[in-house]
């Protein structure tokens, strides 16, 4: 019994990082979720702040939004939370998880604020192959990831799309345009680079570190799927499930078109679901929502001075 209960602890998954590096290395002190809050307080910041100033209503109306950050503010909602602590409440939530997760692993809490720049640099380098793979698709397919649809207010403000890393694409059939925004398209890079932002912290939040933790408990722990096995079905299935939500939206308890779907971008997404799960499992949740986001910081910028006609 104890031989089989050591090899039960062996497989517990870690929600915050499933390799260990030596001891006070960069690469283990970034991975400690504390850093993961120093690191990603300042996209925090800038998201909320951004989606205040662009938006110049009262706090309980949501233009700018990214869907997962909603989803979070509905379940609050849900449970009674008035509007502006459905407002707060998702910033707090990621800041703690992240504390509960520090406290779990037993980790030091010591920071150095001069692993920031290299963290921030791990990440552009990081987001590159996804730039490229998104780059090849382009020139493959000859459809412009990049490119953002005009906006048209009498039909974004009746759709509820948001697009995966935040980036808004063209429709290339002929429809209505689609919007990555829940309300009114902003039509503005500082809203581009918000909603980015955005989603490259909540979107990682819902999918990688709530979602495959679940699934992995769900498989191992309830239908005695074998450690392995659950973990690639995990990573899979939330990879699948983060594309697809980017086609067939949830929101406000009812369900509707996102973007228009193609094998293409479902492939992509998911391509670049499974990335981010690896990254997540290497090098903890700090440094995969950072690619996150600068994969959506530079794709933005590509999207504004080179896509644009």
């Amino acid at each position: 019994m104890a031989a089989k209960k050591k090899a039960r602890d062996r497989h517990k998954v870690s929600t915050s990082q499933l390799f260990n590096f030596v001891k006070d290395s960069y690469l283990e002190r970034t991975s400690r979720p504390v850093y993961a809050i120093l690191f990603l307080l300042p996209f925090i910041l800038f998201y909320e702040l951004g989606t205040i100033l662009i938006n110049t209503d009262l706090l309980n109306q949501s233009q700018v939004r990214v869907v997962a950050f909603v989803w979070l503010q509905e379940i609050f909602r849900y449970a009674g939370c008035d509007e502006r602590l459905a407002w707060i409440a998702p910033p707090l939530v990621v800041i703690l998880v992240l504390i509960g997760l520090q406290i779990a692993s037993g980790k030091p809490w010591s920071l150095y604020p001069y692993d920031l720049g290299p963290m921030a640099g791990e990440c552009m380098l990081l987001a590159v192959p996804l730039i490229v793979l998104s780059l090849f698709l382009n020139t493959q397919f000859n459809k412009p990831r990049f490119a953002p649809p005009p906006p048209d207010q009498s039909t974004a403000t009746a759709i509820q799309a948001e697009v995966t890393m935040g980036i808004p694409e063209a429709n290339q059939s002929g429809d209505e345009t689609q919007s990555d925004y829940v309300g009114p398209y902003p039509g503005s890079l500082l809203a581009s680079l918000v909603t980015g932002i955005g989603a490259g912290i909540y979107e990682e939040l819902v999918f990688r570190l709530i979602l495959i933790c679940l699934l992995v408990v769900f498989f191992q722990d309830l239908l005695r799927t074998p450690y392995t096995n659950a973990i690639i079905l995990s990573v899979f299935i939330s990879a699948a499930l983060f594309s697809a939500h980017h086609h067939v939206l949830f929101v406000g308890s009812r369900f509707s078109e996102g973007i228009p779907f193609s094998w293409t971008e479902f492939g992509f997404r998911t391509v670049a679901g499974v990335y981010f799960a690896a990254l997540f499992a290497v090098r903890g949740f700090g440094i995969t929502a950072g690619t996150h986001v600068f994969y959506d910081i530079i794709a933005t910028v590509l999207n504004a001075f080179f896509f644009v006609s």
